[in-house]
């Protein structure tokens, strides 16, 4: 290949949509008392009574973060408040009424998600980068077409980082409350990934 030949850059871009198979949640527990001892008491009840909705088929604790700090008024200590912060990952979209109905019921002081993922992001990423690349050189051969050419080969091939996207969710009844009114229903999640190529032009 002559390096010196001329060559055309264009940047492609690829994206690839999927519905959601795996979400999300981050559902927190605290607890008050007077003293620091009585408020991780307090917090071990709630966290204890909420077990059964925490082990639910297909629901996967990733994490649990504990805290705990005395809480002011004015410049007055006049308590304290522990809590713990667990992120879930649930595994099977199936049970998400359910799911959210329990931990609903199980009365977290907060219950936040979900944010939709998939189980194998790298087959979605490399379908975009496939369709990335092709729009590149679908570009490309439309300037060289317009150049009275034709394009040779790809000289270059850079990538440029990809993003993801987001979903909602769904639900089922179970003893807590009724979710299913709230159109939480699983979405589509985007991976976009984006490449500047060059290519060879012919003349």
């Amino acid at each position: 290949m002559d390096p010196h030949s001329p060559e055309i850059v264009t940047e492609g871009t690829g994206h690839h949509e999927q519905l959601g198979d795996r979400a999300e949640l981050d559902v927190s527990f605290t607890g008050f008392a007077e003293n620091r001892a009585d408020a991780v008491r307090e917090l071990g009840r709630r966290v204890a009574a909420a077990g059964p909705a925490l082990e639910l088929p297909g629901l996967v604790v990733r994490n649990r973060q504990f805290w705990v700090h005395n809480e002011w008024q004015g410049d007055r200590v006049v308590g304290c408040r522990a809590g713990e912060d667990i992120a879930l990952m649930l595994t099977d979209t199936a049970a998400l009424e359910e799911v959210l109905s329990a931990l609903v019921g199980a009365e977290p002081t907060g219950l936040h998600g979900p944010r939709w993922a998939l189980a194998d992001p790298a087959a979605a990423q490399r379908e975009a980068q496939r369709r990335a690349v092709e729009d590149a050189r679908q570009r490309a051969e439309g300037y060289a077409t317009a150049l009275n050419g034709r394009l040779g080969a790809l000289r270059r091939l850079s990538d440029a980082p990809s993003h993801g996207g987001h979903v909602a969710l769904a639900a089922r009844e179970s003893g807590g409350p009724d979710v299913r009114e709230l159109g939480l229903e699983p979405e589509p999640v985007r991976v976009t990934a984006r490449c500047v190529a060059s290519w060879t032009l012919l003349t």
